[in-house]
């Protein structure tokens, strides 16, 4: 039953104050600096908040997640005694380290922070850095929440190029993918301001002498026989390299979109979505990387 002079579902004046004041002090708490968050704090204080409360893990785990191998395949090399932790050899399975201590196999030191891999269908007007000077966006803005790892782009597209961008923090794989001698694959689709002349076209297949250079595409042809459009093959990881070999002809690339990246395409990822690598696409990287 309602109180005297009250009227049914409104609150009075102290009521309204209390209730209020509780959703102030629920609204500050929802805002207060978490530990460890990526949001409020700098890098440096998430370096001293991670040596002052180390994550716990069992060894195999810790050594599964530098990327090394399975955890039972970990489990084998701790029982043959090929594992060292803080420079002494261990063979009990299932002992429980943490992040501060220091894990060896072959005298390389391993790194327990879980690998992470995703494909990122670039959108235009997008740099790929971590961070931007000019404050444009970047394609570290589009994936921040998408792990607690921090991942980093795979070489760069420019701003105005879309497509397919690989980001991870295995840097081994990132260092290998981007080095000349790897000679990653790479497809572009090409939008150009006017009609590509025949003689241009077999130009480009022969090969261009630029500034820095003779670069000989792996292939190149119309898009769906429209001369205004053109897909070009080519390892060369140089700077703008299609859009100078077309601009060479003195034509402009109206739009530049790369389709295929070491195996990677962008097929059923919608532009500015990205995904986690499928394990069997890790896979299928590492062993590519490993044949060369």
């Amino acid at each position: 039953m309602a109180k005297k002079g009250r009227i049914p579902g409104k609150y009075t004046n102290n009521e309204r104050r209390s209730r209020n004041d509780r959703f102030q002090e629920g609204h500050k708490a929802k805002n207060t600096k978490t530990p460890g968050s990526k949001e409020h704090y700098s890098k440096e204080e998430r370096i001293a908040y991670k040596k002052s409360n180390p994550e716990k893990m069992r060894i195999n785990k810790f050594i599964s997640n530098s990327g090394l191998c399975s955890r039972r395949e970990a489990d084998t090399l701790i029982s043959k005694g090929e594992i060292k932790v803080n420079g002494k050899v261990v063979t009990e399975l299932g002992m429980t380290v943490t992040t501060n201590d220091t894990v060896e196999y072959q005298g390389k030191k391993l790194n327990p922070e879980k690998k992470v891999y995703m494909l990122l269908n670039k959108p235009k007007d997008t740099v790929t850095t971590s961070k931007d000077p000019e404050g444009r966006k970047t394609v570290i803005e589009i994936v921040r929440n998408a792990c607690p790892e921090r991942v980093y782009p795979v070489g760069r597209l420019d701003r105005n190029t879309t497509g397919v961008l690989l980001l991870t923090n295995d840097g081994d794989l990132s260092k290998k993918l981007t080095h000349p001698s790897f000679e990653a694959k790479k497809i572009y689709h090409v939008f150009l301001n006017k009609p590509l002349e025949t003689k241009d076209l077999e130009s480009i297949k022969k090969g261009v002498e630029l500034e820095d250079g003779l670069i000989k595409p792996d292939a190149v042809n119309y898009v769906d026989n429209d001369p205004m459009q053109a897909g070009i093959e080519i390892h060369s990881g140089k700077n703008r390299i299609v859009r100078r070999i077309f601009e060479h002809f003195d034509y402009r690339v109206e739009k530049l979109d790369r389709v295929f990246f070491a195996g990677l395409t962008k097929k059923n990822l919608p532009r500015g979505k990205w995904r986690f690598l499928s394990e069997k696409e890790v896979r299928f990287l590492k062993s590519e990387l490993s044949a060369k």
